[in-house]
């Protein structure tokens, strides 16, 4: 069984910064791209930032150059970095991992609670 947990959310002040954690824990064999989401109230999901096991990120257009993304791999953890936050970057914020639990399995999406994060302004 994989288990994703978030952490680091709560109020912050417009301008303010955060930082939130994504602990992946189980029996796995691979861990690949691990991503962020959030999704506010009344709203659709919508994407973050992601980050390929080999480093490699791709942000969402709300959030370049205000938020960063990065992963350790010998902890199974992913970050992120929010900077400049905005009353509009109030929301749940959740990650989503693609993890292959087998060697003979698929590679399966897997996402956790989701951590809230709320900008006042």
């Amino acid at each position: 069984q994989v288990q994703l947990v978030e952490s680091g959310g709560g109020l912050v002040q417009a301008g303010g910064s955060l930082n939130l954690s994504c602990a992946v824990s189980g029996t796995f064999v691979t861990l690949g791209a691990m991503t962020w989401y959030r999704q506010a109230p009344g709203q659709e999901r919508e994407f973050v930032a992601t980050v390929a096991n080999d480093g490699r990120t791709n942000y969402g257009d709300a959030v370049l150059g205000r938020f960063s993304i990065s992963r350790d791999n010998a902890k199974n953890t992913m970050y992120l970095r929010m900077n400049s936050l905005k009353p509009e970057d109030t929301a749940l914020y959740s990650c989503n991992c693609l993890i292959r639990q087998t060697r003979s399995a698929a590679v399966g999406s897997h996402w956790g609670q989701g951590t809230p994060v709320t900008v006042s302004a």
